[in-house]
């Protein structure tokens, strides 16, 4: 098959019959969109034309390219690959594989960063209405305290549930209706309910009864939980902002994204005891390896702990 084509197909694949996230989706077009180019110039246009030497080539040119791509940018291009090529000979499309002897590089193991219990409780302070840049409190009217309401209301639930942003800006009002949980949508469409602490729950209570309303009516009418000014949903891109926003008004010199709420969220229920097990399920993890990577944040701080306690540590 053509190549192009052959792409096509396995995008359509991946996306209606797998349900992989649009997001997914987009980064396996860039990846072979790479890879039909390389192959395009070297006189390769049928996928039946594709050799395992000439895949272990693309990935040695790849791997050896400056600057050096992160190994982790290169397992997911070789990944891209080889669930092309696997797609098309289970297909039919393909007489063999010729990625069956690709291995994928070891991805080199970083730990989250996760932020302190009181940097969480000065960033999630300093997202209210009455916030300023400066970090005076200061009387909180009009547009100013509908944003703030709603902003504290975003963090906190971040916190709370250690959602991905994603999965927040896409959560429905009704998804709340149990009250002390929320039904979140992970990846690929899988849901999972997660708990919801106090402090979220009065802020979401004050962001649905004080300000959503009045955003509500700006714009067309939507389930969505968190809307914008104008009253449309609100963005993954503008979530990232307010938390940026808040992040410099609580003076926190590191940084700050989404995800590292997550990362504390984690990090925090094992500090304070939480198995392992339960915070894979909270977090939507498929597998407990992908949730182990925290047990070694924790191992930190017992380190730290013995290393300034016990009389013979050093």
């Amino acid at each position: 098959m053509q190549l192009e084509r052959a792409v096509d197909a396995y995008l359509r694949h991946v996306a209606i019959e797998r349900g992989l996230s649009a997001h997914t989706v987009s980064a396996y077009r860039r990846d072979l969109a790479g890879y039909v180019e390389w192959l395009t110039a070297r006189g390769v246009a049928d996928s039946n034309e594709v050799t395992g030497a000439l895949v272990a080539k693309f990935a040695g040119e790849r791997a050896s390219a400056e600057p050096p791509p992160a190994a982790s940018s290169l397992a997911r291009l070789q990944s891209s690959v080889r669930g092309f090529h696997r797609f098309l000979a289970r297909e039919g499309i393909e007489t063999d594989d010729p990625t069956g002897r690709l291995r994928p590089p070891k991805a080199a193991r970083r730990l989250p960063k996760a932020l302190t219990v009181d940097q969480i409780e000065r960033l999630l302070d300093a997202s209210g209405p009455e916030a300023s840049l400066t970090g005076d409190v200061l009387p909180a009217t009009g547009s100013d305290e509908l944003i703030g309401l709603r902003d504290r209301a975003l963090l906190e639930l971040l916190y709370a549930t250690g959602a991905r942003v994603s999965e927040v800006v896409q959560l429905d009002v009704d998804d709340l209706a149990h009250g002390d949980v929320v039904r979140v949508r992970g990846k690929g469409s899988k849901e999972r309910i997660v708990p919801v602490g106090s402090y979220a729950r009065a802020a979401l209570e004050a962001y649905l009864t004080r300000s959503r309303p009045e955003l509500s009516r700006r714009g067309r009418a939507t389930p969505r939980l968190f809307l914008g000014a104008r009253g449309a949903p609100l963005s993954r891109q503008s979530a990232w902002l307010v938390i940026q926003h808040a992040a410099a008004r609580a003076q926190l010199t590191a940084h700050v994204s989404p995800h590292t709420l997550r990362h504390s969220f984690a990090t925090h229920l094992l500090q304070g005891g939480a198995d392992v097990r339960v915070v894979q399920e909270l977090l939507g993890h498929a597998s407990v390896a992908t949730t182990q990577i925290y047990t070694h944040v924790s191992v930190d701080a017992l380190r730290d702990v013995y290393a300034t306690s016990h009389p013979r540590a050093r």
